[in-house]
């Protein structure tokens, strides 16, 4: 198997691990509002939002050297 492909699945283990051991609620507290939700349902929302905004970054500095 290719490396990048065993890292891959290493760390999508890894994070449903992370996953399933979490389960309490947490609360964000945001000027006026309170959020609450389960670390089941932040964690990858967390995870998600974070690959598109280093995909969008390693995007916008590829065009700037390009250019």
């Amino acid at each position: 198997m290719k490396p990048k492909i065993v890292a891959l699945i290493v760390l999508i283990v890894l994070l449903v691990i992370l996953i399933i051991q979490n389960t309490q609620e947490v609360v964000f507290r945001i000027f006026f509002w309170r959020i609450a939700m389960s670390q089941i349902i932040f964690v990858p929302l967390a995870v998600v939002i974070g690959f598109f905004l280093g995909y969008a970054v390693g995007r916008i500095d590829r065009k700037r050297k390009a250019d």
